[in-house]
């Protein structure tokens, strides 16, 4: 049976990416030794977020050297742990290798990082961060879901290399995980599978593909109007929450939605341009489908004719109450989070 046990120090990978940092904190906070895993502990421009956190916080941060592509890099850092958080995959829409950007830091990296594990024999529990890209590829895969509505028991069968590869690299990557898990029965696996992330991180200059679509909602980049495109969305906080207790609640087992609200781009524009419309550039029109179908390869060469087709005028709707029975996750509003994050972008000159 899992506890938490503080003596015990916790190893994140990724650690200076958008979600690992806000777990970090976390973990600080309750007291915890962290092995955070980067590829540079010598860049301390990029570790200064998380340094900052440590300074403040009970627990203390120790730095390992890894990479993704590296096999083996990351057992030191796993040496002593009972949890490993394995966070780190890249994440963004617009790649010209998707195979090398994508799918091998993805799928492999996460092999990699399972071998380490089962090369440590301290390790009892791994939380894989996965995403709802790894259950669904468009929305228009929601038809084919059991009462129209994404659950755990969906994989992403309709995304390839050429058709949405984000999605595509993190449905590898899990299913290596579950592979890798089922040959062996020391360490157990949970899988947290979050929709877009969204609310203020521990570095508001993060690269995260959440704070460029953010930022494109204020910055007049959108100012036209947006497709009705439906997604779901989950704060940040919420996600770090749904690992810390998905490592340390014993009954937790297998994957996990991580979503807390069921929306789409203009109901979240519409949430944002009723606090800052009069001062930025907020879009408050919805586009027409044959427009973005006509326009938005234009625009934006991830906006392809295929990806408008089956997204635009279709709904996204998630089933996230495994998670909140199970690992007792309470989502912030909507609101909430959106305010936030448009706060810090504001706040730290990234809107203007």
């Amino acid at each position: 049976m899992l506890k938490i046990n503080i003596e015990y120090p916790v190893m994140v990978s990724g650690a200076t990416g958008y979600v690992a940092g806000v777990l970090i904190q976390k973990l600080l906070r309750e007291g915890f030794t962290v092995h955070a895993a980067v590829r540079n502990p010598e860049n301390s421009e990029k570790l200064k977020y998380l340094n900052n956190v440590a300074k403040t916080s009970k627990g203390r941060i120790k730095y390992f050297k890894a990479d993704l592509l590296d096999n083996g890099s990351y057992e030191k850092s796993m040496q002593g742990c009972e949890v490993v958080f394995h966070t780190a995959s890249p994440f963004f829409l617009d790649s010209n290798d998707p195979q090398k950007e994508l799918v091998e830091p993805a799928q492999l990296g996460t092999r990699n990082v399972l071998e380490s594990v089962n090369n440590t024999e301290s390790v009892t529990r791994v939380i894989l961060t996965s995403s709802c890209a790894a259950i669904y590829g468009d929305n228009i895969d929601l038809q084919n879901s059991k009462n129209n509505i994404f659950t755990e028991a969906d994989w992403n069968t309709s995304s390839s290399l050429n058709h949405n590869p984000y999605s595509y690299s993190k449905m590898l990557a899990e299913k290596a995980a579950w592979e890798i898990c089922e040959k062996q029965d020391r360490w157990s696996l949970v899988t947290i599978n979050p929709s877009l992330v969204v609310g203020p991180g521990i570095n508001p200059f993060t690269t995260s593909e959440s704070y460029k679509i953010i930022k494109q909602f204020g910055d007049g980049t959108m100012k036209a109007g947006l497709p009705d495109w439906g997604l779901g969305v989950v704060d940040v906080r919420d996600v770090a929450d749904a690992h810390y207790n998905a490592a340390f609640t014993p009954q937790a087992h297998g994957r996990y939605i991580v979503s807390g609200h069921n929306t789409s781009f203009p109901a979240m524009a519409k949430v944002l341009y009723e606090k800052y419309g009069s001062k930025y550039l907020i879009p408050n029109r919805t586009l027409p489908k044959w427009f973005v179908w006509l326009v938005g390869p234009i625009v934006n060469r991830v906006m392809t004719r295929k990806a408008i087709s089956k997204n635009v005028n279709f709904s996204w709707v998630g089933d996230n109450s495994k998670g909140i029975k199970q690992l007792g996750i309470s989502y912030r509003p909507f609101q909430e989070s959106l305010h936030e994050l448009f706060q810090q972008m504001v706040n730290n000159g990234i809107i203007k």
